[in-house]
């Protein structure tokens, strides 16, 4: 993330370019494209100055830049070039730059000259270079690299006078305080240096993300705080993929301090630029390029702490003129911005890196938001220097024959060599006129047509994908994401192209979304590509915004997991207990079903004697088998006498005289 007047570039944010106005009089307008090259640009004219191509000393892409201070080229001016090795020339009007590069190496280049002074290698980094800060008053430069380590380069040696570890992990920003005695580093947390013993005075924690940029608020410290040097100086600081810029203030309480106030803004910030307060009643007025191309302008006294994050005062965007009734202007991205000398107008960089465009604009305290309506089509169009020749047709001889199809008016005969069985079936005879190409093509396509439709092979598999994914034809990528063979799913994730992996991601994300009985089969793609294509996708700066939705998805359906888990338990059980009890209720009791019906005439047979030995439950079940028999047994004839010798029984015992409904009664 860029910082006006020798900050140096985010190397961590995906749409920033290292870039960086030049210091004091923001003449030049310097910026690294991706492919190497160097190229500065005139503010004033928006021409471009300079423009320096990378040759095998620069096998590196340039990852930060910064312009020396106005004092230190003064200075240098005067010394004389002692040694080739040297970093600093003689010409009085020498600008330089550092840049850094990823293979860890830091580049000295004159732009005034348009050459290479030296290269800073020996003893460095040896990883990428993050920030690149020079001090005011020496000839120090201050590197920083995701080797941990932080490097104090001597301009005129070039060579490394102090090296020590930063952090535990990458340190991705520097900073200078205004006196030139403190050093700010980030890194996981951010760390307050005594540039002489080279140890840490403050400890600052509050960003969850890596910072890229450090700048420095204020010159002077506040008088209500005790003043040694630093104490009671304020201090921002920006992260990746964060919308806050906090604010910091240096306490002389050994105690790591939460941020006194912040900044909010629309989108990652990815260029920044302030101008500093000179005293406590002087306001700082903060530019901030957000990623989705607008500006935010902050203005804001810092005298404690604020809990609210402050809004931004203005907000600017630069968009093209809607042509036509119903055309709407399309915007068009801010680069970069930075404050001119009289601190009431801002010097927009915005259109494209490679013919950027750059103007000043007033600002006025009362406008909120501002849109500037600008036509950059003439920038970007390619100018052509020949005119192009209409194609002719060349004229042809009545004897001459034609063997290349196309040209209108000419039939070229075509000799067939000696036709097969099989070719001679498919031939068309259309008298004596040959058949076209057209017409053979068809009679390929109804030999495909006669039979069945293959199966897909495995190397057709990642064609069909890739296309799929570019035409985004629904068809074709149901016919490939729809298969539940393993194998061929590791296969063709193997061999499809790598700039297919994230578009396939993007794929699979919106089809988990959808019905769920598809997330069965999108999760064995989604395992494959990410077991796979781990290696690349760890390359990917943008990673996090590409597969921001994945992950909420994913997470989302995680958070469930445990509560599904538990209601499946309880529904498991439910049931069952619900299959038991139905088990239950189907098996026959022995009270529901009886094993004797009594009529009225059998009952007759029973003694008063016999009923109360009938009332036991010893004597229950085989008197009632013995009777059942007994009546099943006997035939007509014979229960005419059973009835004839019972009614005599009952005569001797008295028992003629009952009623049969008393009977019935006491049975």
């Amino acid at each position: 993330m860029a910082a006006g007047g020798g900050g140096s570039c985010d190397p961590l944010a995906p749409a920033g370019v290292p870039c960086a106005f030049s210091p004091d009089s923001q003449a030049y307008f310097a910026l690294a494209s991706s492919d190497g090259h160097l190229r500065v640009w005139e503010t004033a004219n928006n021409r471009l100055h300079q423009e320096y191509v990378p040759s095998a000393h620069l096998s590196g892409t340039c990852t930060c830049l910064a312009w020396a201070p106005a004092r230190l080229q003064a200075k240098e001016s005067h010394q004389r070039k002692k040694r080739k090795s040297e970093a600093i020339g003689t010409n009085d009007q020498a600008d330089l730059l550092a840049l850094g590069t990823a293979v860890g190496s830091i580049l000295l280049y004159s732009t005034v000259k348009g050459e290479l002074h030296s290269k800073l290698i020996s003893g460095g980094h040896e990883k990428r270079v993050n920030c690149i800060q020079w001090h005011q008053d020496n000839d120090c430069l201050y590197s920083c690299s995701d080797d941990k380590y932080i490097v104090e380069w001597s301009t005129q040696t070039c060579k490394v006078k102090c090296k020590w570890k930063g952090d535990n992990s990458s340190v991705s920003s520097l900073c200078i305080s205004p006196d030139g005695k403190m050093l700010l580093s980030a890194g996981r947390t951010i760390k307050l240096w005594v540039l002489e013993t080279k140890e840490v005075y403050r400890h600052f924690t509050g960003h969850a993300t890596p910072v890229s940029s450090l700048r420095f608020t204020t010159i002077r410290p506040n008088e209500s705080q005790p003043f040694d040097g630093v104490t009671g100086l304020y201090f921002l600081s920006g992260a990746v993929h964060d919308r806050l810029l906090n604010v910091w203030q240096v306490r002389s309480e050994n105690k790591e301090k939460s941020a006194v106030m912040s900044f909010t803004v629309t989108d990652e910030p990815v260029y920044i630029d302030l101008t500093l307060s000179e005293n406590k009643e002087e306001p700082v007025k903060l530019a901030v390029v957000c990623r989705d191309g607008q500006v935010h302008l902050f203005e804001h006294v810092l005298n404690g702490h604020c809990k609210k994050p402050l809004t931004s005062n203005c907000t600017i965007q630069v968009a093209t003129p809607g042509k036509g009734k119903n055309a709407t202007p399309k915007p068009i991205p801010i680069l970069a911005a930075g404050f001119c000398l009289d601190k009431m107008s801002l010097l927009l960089v915005y259109g494209s890196w490679f013919q950027p465009t750059i103007e000043r604009l007033a600002l006025n305290s009362k406008d909120t938001h501002i849109c500037l309506e600008r036509d950059i089509s003439n920038c970007w169009a390619p100018t052509v220097e020949t005119a192009i020749t209409k194609v002719k047709t060349p004229v042809m001889n009545s004897e001459a024959k034609v063997l290349v199809p196309g040209v209108p008016g000419h039939h070229a005969p075509i000799k067939l060599l000696p036709a097969q069985p099989k070719e001679a079936e498919n031939k068309r005879k259309l008298g004596s006129k040959e058949a076209t190409i057209e017409e053979r093509l068809g009679a390929m396509d109804l030999d495909r047509r006669g039979k069945k439709d293959d199966l897909l092979q495995t190397n057709s598999f990642p064609v069909l994908l890739a296309q799929g994914l570019e035409s985004n034809d629904f068809e074709m990528l149901n016919k490939v994401l729809q298969t539940r063979n393993v194998n061929l799913i590791k296969k063709t994730v193997l061999r499809m192209p790598l700039h297919a992996v994230i578009p396939l991601l993007q794929e699979l994300t919106k089809r988990l979304q959808g019905h769920p009985n598809s997330a069965v089969l999108m999760v064995q793609w989604l395992k494959c590509v990410l077991t796979i294509h781990a290696s690349y996708l760890s390359t990917l700066p943008d990673l996090v915004h590409q597969l921001g939705t994945l992950y909420q998805l994913m997470e989302s359906r995680v958070k469930t997991f445990q509560k599904l888990s538990h209601l499946h338990g309880k529904l498991i059980l439910l049931v069952t207990q619900v299959t038991a009890s139905e088990k239950t209720k189907k098996m026959p009791s022995p009270g529901l079903k009886a094993k004797l019906v009594y009529e009225e005439e059998s009952s007759e047979e029973e003694s008063d004697d016999e009923i109360p030995e009938k009332d036991s439950d010893d004597n229950w079940d085989e008197d009632e088998e013995k009777d059942s028999e007994n009546d099943e047994a006997v035939d007509e004839d014979n229960e005419e006498d059973e009835d004839r010798e019972v009614s005599s029984e009952k005569e001797l015992n008295g028992d003629s005289d009952l009623d049969p409904e008393n009977e019935s009664e006491e049975e």
